[in-house]
């Protein structure tokens, strides 16, 4: 069980209760001078970690006129522990001892007898103690805050190692990105571009178009996908550009599939919201495509309560599906995205031997 340190209010009026009690012990209420000066330092403890040195100003009168020295020990503990001048100390320490061995109202020492070099001894002692706690007290806190210092150096330095490492990789996934994935898409696209222009068909020369159409747009999202992974370690850079929810419908049309869109969503949602919408269905078209060849898809997105609801569903296919690399890492980033704006994703055969992928969004996003 960790212990619970008092409020600094909590722990001052126990401080002067201490030395209430110390009063009561050692003055006499009948002695006015003294119960007064004994009283009004006891009192001034409150006003301590404001103004130390004036605190224990106010209670050195105690000290000197009676033999209720706790106050006069607390505020010159509390002025040991929050300044740094030890020539202040050494003055506050001597007046203590000079207060507590000079008798009230009639000043005689003697200093060459030896009871008063033991009871110097002794006084001096006794202030030398509250000031070497308070110093010790002061060099845990500078400890404590140097360690906490170190403790966050540290840290921004595993930080920035962590960062020089992703960075690094960052830029070996950009290399392979552009040597390999751009080269190949690239050729893509220039072989599409002559199949258009060197056959006379119609239909392959629509295909061969809608070909060099997507290589050219998958082209320019890779080169800002390589722009954003060459740029870590400097200024963010936003992938751009962003698709949104004006461009579903291109999306649908150019999916290669029958397919069915039937929006109904209000205008202004967030961007992210949109992003996450767009690829959705993105995702779920290019299941369609590659895993139910023939079928026809149907794409219902509504807005209520609140809430975004977007249903991808996709008949039987009617041919063989042709084997394709897959990493299956298309839903599993679908749900990641879903679940950093607070939504859901789930998916799942349906009875008639189809497909059904499900997104839910909270229509303000996360």
């Amino acid at each position: 069980m960790r212990f619970r340190r008092p409020s600094p209010v909590a722990m001052d009026l126990a401080v002067v209760a201490v030395s209430l009690f110390d009063i009561w012990a050692n003055v006499d209420p009948e002695e006015s001078v003294r119960f007064g000066c004994a009283l009004g330092g006891a009192v001034a403890l409150m006003l301590r970690r404001r103004v130390p040195l004036v605190t224990f100003v106010l209670t050195v009168p105690a000290v000197l006129v009676s033999d209720a020295a706790f106050a006069t020990l607390a505020a010159l503990y509390t002025l040991a522990s929050l300044t740094r001048r030890r020539w202040l100390l050494a003055v506050c320490a001597l007046c203590f001892t000079i207060a507590d061995m000079v008798p009230w109202p009639a000043p005689k020492v003697d200093l060459l007898e030896p009871s008063t070099l033991i009871t110097l001894t002794y006084t001096a002692a006794t202030a030398a103690a509250p000031v070497f706690l308070g110093q010790l007290v002061q060099a845990r806190r500078d400890l404590s805050l140097r360690l906490a210092e170190i403790s966050e150096a540290r840290d921004h330095e595993r930080l920035l190692t962590a960062q020089t490492v992703l960075a690094k990789e960052r830029a070996q996934l950009a290399r392979e990105m552009h040597d390999v994935v751009s080269h190949q898409v690239s050729l893509i696209a220039v072989r599409a571009g002559a199949l258009q222009v060197g056959t006379r068909d119609a239909e392959v020369k629509e295909a061969a178009a809608t070909i060099r159409r997507l290589s050219v747009q998958t082209l320019d999202e890779l080169r800002h996908m390589v722009s954003v992974l060459r740029a870590a370690g400097g200024r963010p850079t936003e992938l751009t550009p962003q698709p949104s929810l004006a461009d579903l419908e291109r999306l649908v049309s150019g999916s290669g599939i029958e397919a069915d869109l039937q929006p109904d969503l209000p205008g202004g949602l967030p961007p992210t919201v949109q992003r996450a919408v767009y690829r959705t269905v993105q995702e779920a078209l290019t299941n369609v495509r590659k895993h139910a060849p023939g079928a026809s898809a149907r794409v219902r997105i509504n807005h209520q309560g609140g809430t975004v609801r977007v249903t991808v569903t996709n008949t039987a296919p009617t041919r063989p599906a042709l084997p394709l690399p897959s990493a299956h890492y298309g839903l599993v980033g679908l749900r990641q995205r879903a679940a950093l704006l607070g939504g859901t994703v789930t998916s799942g055969p349906t009875a008639d031997g189809g497909y059904e992928l499900r997104l839910e969004l909270p229509a303000a996003g996360a």
